[in-house]
C-alpha cells in the first residue's frame, strides 16, 4: 500500500520553524491500528489524515473531508496546527477550487478558509476557569520553580492547565526558562491535566505581540508543541477578556516559534490566522 505523505510547518513562512505536522491523505479506509502506528512513526507532535467522507469525493474539488489527528502516543480531540497545515495541503499542493474548506471532527465541524497569504482557521473558543492553586501547586512548581504566578485557570475543554507568570517578567524570561516536561507526569494528581500552557503579557504598542506562551503536553508524548493552535483557543479567550481586545497578535515562543493572527468572535468561535511551508512530499510504503 502507498499512502501520500507531506510534512508542513505551520504557523511560518520560513520553511524548518514553526510546528512541523505530517499529513496523510487517504484515498480509502485505513486499520485504525494503522493510523496510531504511522503517527509514532513519523514522531512528529501530530499526524494529521484527510479522508474522503463518500465515493466520488476528490481532494482538488470537495470541499469536505473528515480529519483527524494523532500524536506518537494517542488520538487527540483538536489540533490547530496540523488543522492549517492539512488546509495548506489541499489549497496548495492539490491546488483545491474551493474558498472555504470543511473538516468533520472529533471537536465538530471546523473550518479553514484563503485569506491572502493566510489560511484562516475557525476554531470553538475555549473557556479557562479560575483554579485552585493548592490542587496544582507541585506541578506549577515543577514547571517554574519559584517564579511569580499571577493567575492559574483550568479549561477542560482541552484539559490545559493555563499558568500566567507576573507581568513583571519579559518575554526573553519564558523563553529562556528551562522546562523539565517529562517530570509533569510525577507530580500531577489531579489525572484531569493533558497539558500546560505557560504565558506572559506582550507589548502591544507598535508592531509588538499581545501575548506570549510555551506549550507542553507530555501526557501526549509530546514534550513541548512548537505552536499550538488548540492553545490559543483557550489564550485567545483568556486574554481577550484580561486586555478588553477582540484582535490580538500573538507570539508561541519556543526554540522553533511561530506568529498566530487572533480575532476572537461573539458566536463563541475564533478566527486563527497563520501562514505554512510545505517542505517534504512523500510516499508511505507498507
Amino acid at each position: 500500500m502507498q499512502i501520500p505523505i507531506l510534512t508542513v510547518d505551520a504557523f511560518t513562512n520560513r520553511p524548518f520553524s514553526g510546528n512541523p505536522a505530517a499529513v496523510c491523505l487517504l484515498e480509502n479506509d485505513l486499520g485504525e491500528d494503522l493510523h496510531q502506528k504511522i503517527a509514532t512513526e513519523m514522531n512528529l507532535s501530530e499526524t494529521a489524515f484527510i479522508r474522503k467522507l463518500k465515493p466520488g469525493d476528490d481532494f482538488t474539488k470537495s470541499s469536505c473531508f473528515g480529519l483527524r489527528w494523532f500524536t506518537p502516543v494517542s488520538e487527540i480531540p483538536l489540533c490547530g496546527h496540523a488543522t492549517l497545515a492539512s488546509a495548506a495541503v489541499l489549497f496548495h499542493v492539490q491546488k483545491n477550487t474551493n474558498s472555504v474548506l470543511t473538516f468533520v471532527t472529533l471537536s465538530g465541524e471546523l473550518k479553514a478558509r484563503k485569506e491572502k497569504d493566510h489560511i484562516v482557521l475557525d476554531l470553538p473558543l475555549c473557556t479557562a476557569y479560575p483554579q485552585d492553586l493548592k490542587e496544582v501547586e507541585e506541578l506549577i512548581k515543577a514547571a517554574v520553580g519559584d517564579m511569580s504566578v499571577q493567575d492559574v485557570r483550568y479549561s477542560p475543554d482541552i484539559k490545559s492547565l493555563l499558568v500566567r507568570l507576573s507581568d513583571t517578567y519579559e518575554r526573553s524570561v519564558l523563553e529562556e526558562l528551562k522546562v523539565s516536561a517529562q517530570h509533569f507526569l510525577s507530580v500531577e494528581k489531579t489525572g484531569k491535566v493533558k497539558g500546560l500552557i505557560l504565558t506572559v503579557k506582550g507589548n502591544s504598542s507598535g508592531k509588538g505581540y499581545d501575548f506570549y506562551s510555551r506549550y507542553f503536553a507530555p501526557w501526549y508524548g509530546v514534550l513541548e508543541d512548537p505552536v499550538c493552535g488548540s492553545a490559543h483557543a483557550v489564550l485567545a479567550n483568556y486574554w481577550s477578556e484580561q486586555l478588553g481586545k477582540k484582535e490580538m497578535l500573538a507570539f508561541q515562543c519556543s526554540r522553533r516559534g511561530g506568529e498566530l493572527k487572533i480575532s476572537v468572535r461573539s458566536d463563541g468561535r475564533v478566527d486563527i490566522a497563520g501562514q505554512s511551508a510545505v517542505v517534504l512530499k512523500g510516499n508511505l510504503t507498507f
